[in-house]
């Protein structure tokens, strides 16, 4: 049973209410002074407390999408293999190929009512970097009048560690953009949703690493030009926007700021501003200043030329830690006279899916606006 699986949630959570009720009824039973009756004593908290543990943490999984299996959550994921499928004959089948296919929640599996998620395998052409995502192509997609018709497309990036199928069944990305579409708040686009972490389960904060993953290159090329080689998407300067939460919120900004070229919009929930160094993402730039101050939005404003795009940034006033970092990067984007800054600050809203999804559909308008397809 995996770890994301609804049995072993419920198995666990009877664990613990069967551990409690055996310690209420055993406990007068061990109420003697013996080693025996201690350590009995002793054994059954325990084993209650950790079982109570597990199923909380079970819950809290579910909810947020932190780890998808059990060999993501105890480092064993082997997904940094790089993959190349070939068609009959030996060519290549190119860099992305649908492993899956699902409907989003309504049209009877007709996806000119109801759109599609096909789940991907994106292998980047120059990085080398191999990882999963999930296509959201909307109904007007398959509608038979569009045939010559090409899309927006904006990149969906979750946080760190974050699952690309939370973004499809926790944050509800594709249902919500079908709805948003549908009531003419905002243009169809194609939705490529993943994670950050391209080289699980190392957190490279989308950083080409000297001698190590090239993260930010892959969403700056490999990406778009896998995903443009397979879908009816904008190729002129405009069509793609991008938009993440939490570490995917950095990279977001931090793509659209240093590859405006590529990305005309990009939208950071509850985003951070700088990377971090930490146990997860090991030595990121090796000795490169160049690298580190790049990383840093705030100096990256001060010091560089500043980019043609626009930007949206999120904090609440009570529950954010970047609110008032927040409020420090709308001054220094408004300085520059030349970046677009928006912004979504909440008067109270945690670092948590809660939050985002009161926050998604104002910014799926958001970007909508300021991309095209054609």
């Amino acid at each position: 049973m995996g770890l994301t699986s609804n049995k072993v949630l419920l198995l666990a959570v009877l664990s613990a209410l069967l551990l409690f009720a055996g310690t209420v009824w055993l406990w007068p039973r061990l109420a003697r002074r013996s080693w025996r009756a201690v350590g009995g004593r002793v054994a059954l908290l325990l084993s209650t407390q950790l079982a109570l543990f597990v199923a909380v943490g079970l819950s809290a999984n579910q909810a947020f999408g932190f780890y998808a299996s059990w060999a993501d959550l105890f480092g064993r994921e082997t997904g940094q293999g790089v993959v190349v499928d070939h068609a009959a004959g030996g060519a290549p089948a190119g860099p992305l190929q649908v492993l899956d296919v699902r409907r989003v929640d309504r049209g009877g599996g007709r996806p000119e009512y109801g759109g599609q998620i096909q789940k991907v395998s994106i292998n980047g052409r120059t990085t080398h970097i191999a990882t999963p995502a999930y296509v959201y192509l909307p109904p007007e997609y398959f509608d038979s009048r569009n045939r010559t018709r090409t899309f927006p497309a904006a990149v969906v990036l979750t946080g760190y560690p974050g699952t690309a199928q939370a973004l499809v069944d926790k944050l509800h990305y594709p249902r919500t953009a079908r709805e948003l579409a549908e009531d003419g708040r905002m243009q169809p686009m194609i939705l490529v949703m993943m994670r950050p972490t391209v080289a699980p389960p190392r957190d490279t904060e989308c950083v080409d690493i000297p001698g190590g993953p090239q993260t930010e290159s892959f969403f700056a090329k490999d990406l778009p030009e896998a995903v443009a080689a397979h879908y009816r998407v904008g190729r002129k300067p405009g069509s793609w926007g991008i938009i993440g939460d939490s570490t995917g919120g950095y990279c977001a900004l931090k793509l659209a700021m240093h590859h405006p070229e590529v990305y005309a919009a990009g939208a950071g929930l509850s985003a951070y501003y700088k990377a971090p160094t930490d146990p997860t993402t090991g030595d990121l730039f090796h000795g490169n200043a160049t690298l580190r101050n790049e990383a840093d939005l705030h100096w990256y404003l001060r010091n560089r030329s500043a980019p043609d795009t626009s930007l949206l940034v999120t904090s609440s006033k009570v529950g954010e830690s970047n609110y008032k970092a927040t409020l420090r990067l709308i001054d220094e984007v408004k300085a520059t006279g030349r970046t677009r800054i928006s912004s979504i600050i909440l008067d109270s809203g945690g670092h948590n899916f809660n939050t985002w999804r009161r926050e998604i559909p104002p910014t799926l308008r958001w970007i909508s606006g300021r991309l095209g397809g054609h």
